[in-house]
């Protein structure tokens, strides 16, 4: 039954994925026999992950896998050194897969993954890293062991078995002359010797694996004799001693030989970074001296394929004279004043030259000034800042001084004077004095009438003027002026000022329209606020346990009322006012108590009341005792009656 079911089971499956699946294709068949499953995939490096130069290596990928059926499974396996394919298989085999590393060099070392591929499902291991540690010695040869001067040699450097990226380095007496990286493991470098004598050679090479590097020992050392060429360079300047500026050099430059051939040679002749001439056996130059604070540095150089030799000369040069400075005077000076520039030379060469021999001239365009003694100009400053040189000549030597910027100063002008901020009276005031224009630095000096306040040094653009001071009446005020001066002889002074002061209010009152006496209901009510001071004054209104004002407004006016178009009984109270102007002190007045009376028709409307209650009690009782004296008159008239009878 068991067996039955199970048969039903997989029947069912294989209609499922025949007939359901949407990648099923009419005409594909499923194989039962290759259902599988990758278990398990680990990588082992034998037989170490440390090893040392030239073992034998061998990279094992073990796989598990679970399938049905006996047909053999396509595997793909692929190894990865540092990330990269080094090697890819495809094999039916379910023997672990071997990649093996005969003789493993460093440059084998890195971390190693296994993947492997069975139709189209993958698993890859973990990684494990490879360290080959040890180089070979490096091995020099020379093509040649004795050159001369300038003469090439070829130098191969070799690193045997090592593969990979490798740098190599090659020496000249201890200090590396050049560096070649190739993928192979030798280097060929092309060498040339500049000096003569003895040259110890040798070689080393780096294996590179990213991110490190591996450096190998020193090569064995070739020595390689250098011979000298017979050829000098000589450099010869006339005159040699005493030179001066503006004297005439003549310089010459050449070779010497005995047996060398010239073929080929040229001869460069230099001045600095100057090249004055060149040619091919002997070159020369004429110049006049100009004075250098290094001197001046010449060289004649000869070059013959690759070998350069060189002959330098320094010559000093004694200065005729020095560069001129252009000053001005006075040191400061205002727009249209009269200046003078004077072009001096402060040294020059007595045995080489006189004073008198010395020019100068101004350079000033668009504003010529008048020349006076030799190297003195005058004429009136501009409007603007302008720019002047002059120039110093004597022999054929021209020296021009440092540019001399001229900035004219702009006079002040007449102050102007205002009050910072609020004037208020019994309070300190500042008082702002400020020009329109003028150079900095700027003295305002305060005036109150006839007397001095103080005086303040303005230096910086946004530096402002003021003045502390104090006032209990409000025209002191306009007695005071302010002066200013940034260098004439007189100050300027200003217009007197001219200001609002406001004084602190004070005796606020509180007073009623109508009289107490005469408020009464349905009538109406003013209270009316009173102070003394400046306006405009804000007046608020309260009532005394109300912490909230009634009314608050502002007025242009010492007073203000607040009305009460139509009063009751409930406006009945005590009240009081503030007030308050830009002098910021509140003022309180005095408390009214109001007392709403009944209105007149109401009292009028009880008295009426109150009369025809009198009116009808006195009818009611009139008639009472009418009745009263009707019914005894009856009684008497029938008591007399009987009697009769």
């Amino acid at each position: 039954m068991c067996v039955e079911m199970v048969d039903r089971l997989v029947s069912n499956l294989v209609l499922y994925f025949v007939f359901l699946l949407p990648d099923f294709h009419p005409g594909s068949v499923v194989n039962a026999q290759h259902m599988f499953t990758i278990r398990d995939i680990s990588l082992s490096v034998e037989p170490s992950t440390d090893v040392t130069r030239g073992t034998n290596v061998t990279v094992r990928c073990q796989v598990t896998v679970s399938s049905s059926g006996q047909e053999a499974l396509s595997r793909e396996y692929t190894i990865f050194k540092d990330g990269s394919i080094v090697y890819t298989k495809t094999t039916s085999s379910s023997e672990d897969f071997l990649y093996l590393l005969p003789e493993a060099r460093v440059s084998n070392s890195g971390k190693y993954k296994c993947k492997i591929n069975i139709e189209g499902k993958q698993s890859t291991s973990d990684a494990k890293k490879l360290s080959v540690t040890g180089l070979s010695k490096p091995v020099l040869h020379l093509n040649k062991e004795v050159v001369t001067e300038g003469e090439e040699l070829t130098a191969r450097c070799m690193a045997p078995g090592e593969t990979g990226s490798i740098f190599f380095y090659f020496y000249d007496n201890s200090k590396e002359v050049q560096e070649k990286r190739v993928n192979s493991n030798q280097a060929v470098a092309e060498l040339r010797f500049s000096s003569i004598g003895n040259h110890k050679i040798h070689c080393a090479y780096t294996v590179l694996i990213t991110p490190d590097s591996f450096k190998s020992e020193e090569s064995n050392s070739v020595t390689v004799s250098v011979k000298e060429i017979s050829i000098t360079p000589v450099l010869e300047i006339s005159p040699q001693y005493k030179i001066f500026e503006g004297d005439r050099l003549n310089i010459f430059c050449s070779v010497q030989t005995s047996q060398h051939s010239t073929e080929n040679m040229l001869l460069y002749l230099s001045e600095g970074t100057s090249l004055l001439s060149s040619g091919t056996t002997k070159v020369n130059h004429s110049m006049v001296a100009l004075a250098k604070a290094a001197g001046l540095m010449f060289e004649c150089r000869m070059e013959m394929g690759h070998l350069v030799k060189t002959a330098t000369k320094t010559l000093p040069v004694t200065e005729l004279f020095s560069a001129p400075t252009l000053t001005m005077s006075p040191a400061e000076v205002f727009q249209r004043e009269p200046m003078t520039l004077t072009c001096k030379s402060e040294s020059f060469a007595s045995e080489r030259l006189q004073r008198k021999e010395l020019t100068y001239t101004l350079y000033s365009l668009g504003n010529p000034l008048n020349s006076g003694d030799t190297g003195v100009f005058s004429g009136k400053a501009l409007q603007h800042e302008f720019n002047y040189t002059c120039t110093a000549r004597a022999k054929g030597i021209e020296k021009h001084s440092e540019t001399l910027t001229v900035r004219p100063r702009v006079f002040v002008s007449a102050p102007k004077i205002s009050v910072y901020d609020k004037a208020i009276l019994g309070k300190p005031i500042q008082i702002l004095c400020e020009s329109d224009t003028g150079s900095l630095p700027i003295n305002y000096t305060l005036w109150k009438g006839y007397h001095t306040e103080g005086t303040t040094r303005v230096q910086m653009p946004f530096q402002k003027a003021l003045f502390t001071v104090s006032t209990s009446k409000p025209e002191e005020l306009n007695k005071y002026m302010c002066e200013a001066n940034n260098g004439r002889e007189e100050g300027l002074l200003g217009a007197r000022l001219t200001a609002n002061v406001t004084v602190p209010l004070t005796h606020a009152m509180l007073s009623v329209l109508p009289a107490l006496q005469d408020i009464s209901e349905e009538g109406h009510l003013n209270l009316i606020c009173s102070v003394q001071g400046t306006p405009p004054v804000t007046f608020k209104w309260y009532r005394v346990g109300d912490p909230q004002p009634l009314n608050a407004t502002t007025s242009d006016n010492v007073y203000k009322d607040y009305e009460f178009p139509v009063i009751s009984k409930a406006h009945s109270g005590k009240y009081y006012c503030e007030a308050f102007n830009h002098a910021n002190n509140i003022v309180r007045s005095n408390e009214v108590t109001v007392e709403v009376r009944m209105a007149v028709w109401k009292k009028a409307l009880i008295g009426g009341i109150c009369l025809l209650i009198v009116t009808v009690l006195v009818l009611v009782f009139g008639l009472y005792f009418r009745s009263k004296r009707g019914k005894r008159d009856a009684a008497a008239e029938l008591s007399v009656r009987s009697v009769v009878l």
